[in-house]
């Protein structure tokens, strides 16, 4: 029976009784200690294999001497710069002597806990204040009026009368008032109520007006 256990970060095949140089390990000498990291055990045909340690097997040991490793020569040189250091080393190692395999029945190794983040709590945004609709008018095109022409089409809307209804609301002189910057003689007599036709639709009515307007003026 033999098994495969991880000791002081290295993997070792252990049997029972068998000698095994490890790294130093803290315990003092003639105490036992035990290892819980097993990762595969053989009893004859029967294979246990981790994943990737076995719950409840252990491999326990008995601390026989602390010592040191054979002197290993470490010579370090770089070519063409005259470089070269030599050092000696001698790796600290503890004597354990296997005493028991168990298979099961002993206490699982402790499984680290992963920590659980805390939640950050988020101040609540403040909640965005719903954009208000601007009630925007869309513009008509003014040119329709007989004797309105692109430039005094601007002119009025830039005065704020962009639509026939309120062409049809404004007084004939107010209209004569806002376009006197406009070159020309503008007969403006008939432009709110062409505007008033054209704001309810009555085109065939309007069109059969202007045939009989010149220049907006009857």
């Amino acid at each position: 029976m033999y098994a495969i256990v991880e000791i002081a970060g290295h993997q070792f095949k252990v049997e029972k009784d068998q000698k095994v140089f490890v790294n130093r390990l803290a315990t003092e000498e003639g105490k036992s200690v035990s290892f819980d990291n097993v990762l595969l055990v053989a009893d004859g045909d029967k294979i246990t294999v981790g994943a990737p340690a076995i719950d409840g097997a252990q491999v326990s040991a008995k601390v026989s001497k602390h010592l040191k490793g054979d002197k290993v020569i470490v010579f370090k040189k770089k070519r063409r710069k005259g470089y070269r250091v030599k050092n000696g080393h001698r790796q600290a190692l503890t004597e354990i002597v296997i005493e028991n395999i168990l298979t099961s029945g002993a206490k699982p190794a402790k499984k680290a806990v992963k920590a659980t983040p805390k939640k950050e709590t988020k101040a609540a945004a403040p909640k965005a204040k719903p954009a208000t609709k601007k009630t925007s008018t869309k513009a008509d095109d003014l040119k329709k009026v007989e004797g309105i022409g692109p430039k005094i089409a601007s002119t009025l809307v830039e005065a704020g009368i962009s639509t026939f209804a309120e062409l049809a609301k404004t007084d004939a002189a107010k209209i004569s008032e806002i376009i006197a910057g406009v070159r020309g003689n503008h007969v403006t007599d008939t432009w709110p109520a062409q505007a008033k036709l054209a704001a309810d639709g009555k085109w065939d009515e309007l069109k059969k007006w202007q045939d009989e307007l010149d220049g907006g003026k009857a």
